[in-house]
């Protein structure tokens, strides 16, 4: 059995993955025909709500040109079940756990000849998703996937020839955005991945720290340390390695430190442990030490102005998102004073949304722009995009997507212009 899947697929197509296949249904019936196996890859996307297999793509191309025209939406169905990596006690709540069958809404061929199978996806759509978020542990954590494809009628060669698939064989789980950025461990054991931008020899690049949410952290009492949420659950990260993004700020560095739980647990305690990264990168890469900028939602948005307030010199602009400051869980202290929040030089300018009801923005956002000294804000009424409304907590789309701007200047261009 063809079972050669590395552990980062399996990360992805889960354990059992590799015997993602079905008998024929209907074309077995049919009879006639070549039989043989294929291979098959999970095609996905980081939309703004999170990562979602968006395709299935046969690898076809090896049995020479196929007729395009008996290719249909119902020639193959797709079934597709997600499950926890991490062992949950009965009972235990998992949000996007799923199985059941992805509509294919095209049937196509790419430029090499492989069979593809759009699936039907969307903002909010059930089923497709990668990640699921266990309720007890606060965590993103990458679902195990097993896709399983039928073929209810055969395939055509241009030469007349019919082909019947005996076997479909799951391989790897194929994201172009995120597979751009390579897999790091610092010194101090702590994970990062990083996107290197291209013509190295221009000189000495911007680099852009991302510090991510609460529910991308590790779990380690589960031994669960991925390396992937950072990058899947959002386009925090991903939004300043677009074209777009690497144009404004002449192509930069992109790096994503992934916590050993989740950054207020100890703010002061990571600090050091993202500084030892950002140290790493730039002593292995050409970086601009006067370009280096810090961003994070959420917990991130709060250790982005951590770090402001322990290393005053580092950062050339800081954009907290819906950044907390206030005290935190039934704790009377804040987790920033209002002292250190006085204290911060780093140009900073704050996203937020005001039906941010996780963290209310009075006294978290608003609270830190009035006093951290020339800081600017943008407040939203609502976290919309293209139609779609979403939790009022994830205004780190708006800066995914270069949408804050003042007096015309948007967030990106602001913070390409500022040097340390």
């Amino acid at each position: 059995m063809d079972r050669s899947i590395s552990r980062r697929t399996l990360l992805a197509a889960g354990a059992g993955a590799a015997t993602g296949l079905t008998l024929p249904g209907a074309a077995a019936r049919a009879g006639g025909g070549h039989r043989t196996s294929v291979r098959f890859r999970l095609d996905a996307e980081v939309l703004d709500g999170g990562e979602q297999v968006t395709s299935v793509t046969l690898d076809t191309a090896r049995l020479g040109p196929i007729d395009p025209a008996g290719l249909t939406t119902g020639t193959f169905s797709v079934h597709a079940r997600a499950t926890s990596p991490i062992p949950l006690a009965p009972g235990e709540l998992i949000y996007s756990e799923y199985d059941l069958d992805r509509p294919v809404t095209a049937a196509r061929l790419d430029r090499r000849g492989n069979i593809v199978l759009d699936l039907s996806h969307g903002e909010g759509q059930l089923g497709g998703g990668t990640l699921g978020y266990i309720v007890s542990r606060g965590r993103n954590v990458r679902l195990d996937l097993v896709y399983t494809i039928t073929q209810n009628a055969p395939i055509t060669l241009r030469s007349g020839k019919p082909i019947t698939f005996t076997r479909f064989v799951q391989g790897r789980l194929s994201n172009p955005e995120v597979d751009a950025f390579s897999y790091h461990v610092s010194g101090s054991g702590m994970k990062y991945r990083l996107y290197s931008p291209g013509h190295r020899g221009r000189g000495r690049r911007p680099l852009v720290v991302w510090l991510h949410g609460g529910g991308e952290g590790a779990s380690l009492p589960d031994g669960y340390y991925d390396n992937e949420t950072t990058l899947r659950a959002n386009r925090g990260a991903l939004g300043f390695a677009t074209r777009e993004a690497q144009r404004i700020f002449g192509g930069a560095y992109v790096v994503a430190p992934q916590s050993t739980s989740y950054w207020i647990e100890d703010g002061p305690r990571f600090a050091p442990l993202i500084r030892e990264i950002i140290q790493q990168v730039a002593r292995r890469n050409p970086v601009d030490r006067d370009r280096i900028y810090v961003a994070g939602c959420s917990n991130g948005g709060y250790m982005s102005m951590e770090m402001t307030t322990v290393y005053r010199d580092v950062f050339a602009a800081s954009v907290p998102i819906c950044g907390v400051v206030a005290p935190f869980r039934g704790s009377d202290e804040p987790l920033i004073t209002d002292a250190e929040l006085r204290s911060i030089t780093t140009p900073t300018w704050l996203v937020t949304s005001l039906d941010d009801t996780t963290v209310p923005p009075e006294p978290n956002t608003i609270h830190a722009h009035d006093l951290i000294p020339g800081s600017l804000m943008t407040l939203y009424e609502q976290v919309v995009w293209n139609g779609y409304r979403f939790p009022g907590h994830w205004s780190w789309i708006y800066v995914a997507r270069n949408d804050p701007a003042i007096d015309g200047t948007h967030i990106w261009q602001w913070m390409a212009r500022q040097r340390r």
